[in-house]
């Protein structure tokens, strides 16, 4: 089957039965990988014995039996009637809100495209173990357990799949919930032909952008791949996977940074190897640092609004030190400049290829770098270690498609797209093939 564009079918949604969980905020949680703590993990899994973490997240010694594990947890769960399949097909209209902040979008089983398409763009690079570890969980379980995020640009209009959400949205939910980061959550099904109809009519002209979620992506791609189909004219299962769309147009994305954490370099070992690699460059400098004692707020205030590539580093103790003014010819040395302008300037490549590789010979492995969303969580951990944490600055998301529409990936974990969907509201089993 050839696809053009978008193509968002309805599944029958697995989700919790009310009446046998303590709240379904209590179920609920982040999306796997923003789950980083020991504390965090533990947190979601005392809050309800049927915290859906227990599936994304399963305990055990080996890999092999916490996939098992979450398999066999699903089944139960299903069996036992606290996860509980909906009647008919549906898209899935999904709203958080906070404050002034609203988004809304639908979750349904989008048809997988390949990446020559164009129809999904991914913006960032990722690690086949991860991957790896995903499809394992995944294929063990049969199930896409909870939805990545897309974006995709609507006309600003509220027509197509803008209508049918506003329509939805009149209506009592089948789901709503607070959770304790302060957002409200509500979540209808929409079933009538007509409206499917009206809502493919206009993705079916549109691409998307992954928010969040490239690993999941890449995964499903992967699956697809290895499970095969049952021929060009009928789809498999594993040709669909869960996702959230959302019309930036209609309700734009938060970007936010994502920080480093480099648990096993010391600050002054930083400080000390940028002043040897000035050294022995004979430029006198790799950057320029300057040390700042002020409240968080205040720093990060001066960051925003340095010019050029610029890095906050804190060991957590209460002292910041502010790095800009990268040496050119340093960066001349360390950075791809076959790669475009808009790559070669980000923050996150300056990061990866001129400090992390060629200053601080840092590997990118899960025990030398740990990437947090929180800022007050990358400096507690940063103090924990007696490491440093490496604040950075969001990407604009125009600059994000602008590379994603280039066919150019950033270096990974380069933003955080949010508010990012709960996991837990709606699941996907593979055994319903979309129709």
């Amino acid at each position: 089957m050839t696809v053009r564009g978008l193509r968002l079918a309805p599944f029958r949604g697995l989700r919790y039965a009310p009446e046998r969980v303590s709240s379904l905020a209590a179920v609920t949680s982040p999306p796997y990988d923003v789950v980083v703590t020991p504390d965090g993990l533990r947190h979601l899994e005392t809050a309800d014995p049927y915290n859906i973490v227990r599936l994304i997240l399963p305990q055990a010694e080996d890999p092999a039996t916490r996939h098992r594990k979450a398999a066999e947890t699903l089944r139960r769960w299903q069996a036992d009637g606290v996860l509980a399949r909906d009647p008919r097909p549906a898209l899935y209209v999904y709203e958080q809100r906070k404050g002034e902040l609203l988004q809304r979008g639908l979750i349904g089983a989008l048809r997988l495209s390949a990446p020559e398409e164009g129809v999904v763009l991914p913006h960032e690079d990722v690690i086949d173990e991860v991957v790896a570890d995903r499809a394992d969980l995944m294929r063990e379980m049969a199930a896409n357990p909870e939805p990545l995020l897309l974006s995709y640009r609507g006309d600003g209009t509220r027509t197509g799949a803008t209508a049918v959400i506003e329509r939805a949205t009149q209506g009592p939910p089948l789901a709503a919930t607070t959770t304790e980061n302060g957002f409200a959550h509500r979540l209808w099904a929409v079933t009538d032909p007509a409206e499917l109809a009206e809502v493919n009519a206009e993705l079916s002209r549109r691409s998307a952008l992954i928010a969040d979620g490239h690993h999941r992506w890449a995964t499903y791609l992967r699956l697809r791949a290895e499970q095969g189909g049952p021929g060009p004219d009928q789809d498999s299962p594993w040709d669909y996977g869960l996702v959230l769309l959302v019309d930036t147009a209609r309700y734009p994305l938060e970007v936010r940074a994502i920080h480093r954490v480099l648990p096993r370099l010391p600050l002054k070992k930083a400080l000390d190897l940028l002043d040897r690699a000035g050294a022995a460059s004979g430029e006198g400098s790799a950057f320029r640092v300057r040390t700042l004692e002020a409240p968080l707020d205040e720093v990060l205030e001066e960051l925003e609004d340095t010019p050029g590539n610029a890095f906050l580093l804190t060991d957590g103790e209460g002292v910041f030190h502010l790095l800009d003014r990268p040496s050119p010819g340093l960066l001349a040395r360390t950075i791809d400049a076959g790669r475009p302008a808009a790559w070669r300037g980000l923050d996150a490549t300056v990061l990866h290829s001129t400090l992390l590789d060629a200053v601080w010979r840092v590997p990118d492995r899960p025990e030398d770098i740990s990437y947090l969303h929180h800022t007050q969580a990358a400096i507690e951990q940063a103090a924990a270690h007696g490491g440093t944490a490496v604040l950075l600055r969001a990407v604009p998301e125009a600059t994000v498609r602008e590379l994603a529409e280039q066919g150019v990936t950033m270096p990974r974990k380069s933003t955080s797209f949010g508010p990012k969907p709960a996991t837990g509201l709606v699941l996907r089993t593979i055994a319903d093939t979309p129709r």
